[in-house]
């Protein structure tokens, strides 16, 4: 393939056993993976020998509310999960979702510092706010903070961080055993940060990691989100629904970057693709439907109420939304309210259909088609300005992921889009990203 010519990028959405919330029931799926390594390692080097870019874990600091427990699909923590990944792959990236609203930077930036180092320069940090207040009842708090305080925090946070990450100069190590001088503390710094919400002393006990910074991620698509991933981010997890709201906001992305003085390729954009696959588009249409006819209602309804902000337990299943709350009151995921809001009025959708469509991707487009229609959907969004690559995140998991590798990978090779191999080893590499010069080097030169 022609070196100049614009690559896609594809990462792996790892979760359980599938995306739909309904996979773990599926006959085709086997819920004993929900807490199987063996299982988690098959996806990475499934993935990896597609030459994905990367696999991503979310992850939320809350457990399951007793009234709707089915909602709880079993993941591991991060950073073991991550660690224990890196030992059976070489290339693949690793990325992890930690929230800056109950940790650490201190911590974090050492984690992640770690990981990178394990990996051979493999990770990427999802910066998260979280939303909800069973997580802060969990951190000696009784409820969240605003939605404005939250990325507020979470700036400073990430300042901190990349001052820790920069504490030791890419020199900094000596390990000089005839001298007997193992740094240089002249490349070692303090970075005696003092802030609103964080007061930190510094260096970092680790040295900096293969890729200066572990990559910087951000899924948040509010206003505060866009602004935060403008100036932040250098990939973007997203949602959107069609091709036009695709394209408002890649071209909003960029252009907030650009103001910024940041250059706008710096920001991959990856909204997320649930790809339902069949042999036939009738046959992955079925597949579908199952998957919808093992959602449990009651449950899907429930924590519908919760992201709305309006309780909807004894709503006629065959009736529109009531009215909704208006954004300024919603003080949870307020881009994921605006996408299910916009989805039910735009395509007029009952709530019995409204939790239909939010089963199989809770927001994210599905695509139930053969290969060639996912083919020709991904070829559309990269083309047409809505996207630099997709969070693939399939229905059910192995089996999505190994029909994805096998049938729609080659595709997009076939149309020039993809690559055959990878050209670099660190996850910078793999998305086209510069490592990060370290802010105190000029001090010593």
């Amino acid at each position: 393939m022609p070196s100049h010519r614009r690559q896609l990028h594809l990462n792996l959405f790892l979760m359980g056993v599938g995306h739909h919330e309904a996979a773990w029931r599926h006959p085709r799926t086997d819920p004993a993976n929900l807490s199987s390594l063996a299982h988690f390692q098959r996806l990475a080097a499934t993935a990896e020998a597609a030459a994905f870019d990367s696999v991503f874990l979310a992850d939320g600091v809350e457990g399951p509310d007793p009234a709707r427990a089915n909602a709880w699909i079993g993941h591991f923590e991060p950073f073991t999960l991550l660690s224990a990944l890196a030992v059976n792959t070489e290339r693949i990236g690793l990325i992890g979702t930690v929230s800056t609203g109950f940790t650490e930077p201190y911590n974090l930036a050492r984690q992640f510092a770690s990981l990178d180092h394990l990996s051979g320069g493999r990770a990427g940090w999802n910066i998260v706010t979280s939303a909800g207040d069973r997580a802060a009842r969990n951190f000696n708090r009784s409820a969240n903070q605003e939605h404005a305080v939250r990325y507020q925090r979470a700036t400073e946070y990430l300042e901190v961080v990349r001052a820790l990450w920069d504490s030791w100069e890419d020199d900094a190590l000596l390990l000089d055993r005839a001298s007997g001088r193992l740094t240089d503390p002249a490349k070692l710094h303090e970075i005696n940060h003092s802030g609103e919400h964080f007061q930190v002393l510094g260096p970092l006990n680790i040295p900096r990691g293969p890729q200066g910074h572990p990559l910087l991620v951000q899924a948040g698509s509010s206003a505060d989100g866009r602004g935060f991933a403008a100036a932040n981010a250098e990939a973007v997890f997203t949602a959107q629904q069609t091709l036009e709201e695709g394209q408002e906001f890649y071209g909003d992305l960029k252009r907030r970057a650009a103001a910024l003085g940041r250059d706008p390729e710096g920001i991959v954009v990856l909204p997320g693709i649930v790809p339902v696959l069949g042999s036939t588009e009738a046959e992955a249409k079925a597949l579908d439907q199952e998957l919808d006819e093992l959602i449990n209602p009651a449950r899907a309804i429930g924590t519908l109420s919760v992201l709305l902000g309006v309780d909807l337990s004894d709503h006629p299943l065959d009736a529109p939304l009531p009215p909704l709350p208006p954004l300024d009151a919603i003080n949870g995921a307020k881009s994921r309210f605006t996408l299910v809001r916009d989805l039910a009025e735009r395509d007029g959708l009952t709530l019995r259909q409204l939790v239909g469509r939010l089963g199989g991707g809770r927001g994210h487009q599905v695509l139930a088609g053969t290969p060639e229609q996912v083919a020709d959907h991904i070829e559309q969004w990269f083309t047409r300005g809505a996207a630099d690559g997709f969070n693939i995140m399939p229905p059910i998991l192995p089996e999505g992921l190994e029909l994805f590798a096998e049938h729609v990978v080659p595709l997009l090779r076939e149309r020039g889009l993809f690559r055959h191999e990878y050209t670099g080893r660190t996850l910078r590499e793999h998305y086209g990203l510069d490592r990060p010069a370290n802010r105190y080097t000029s001090v010593n030169q």
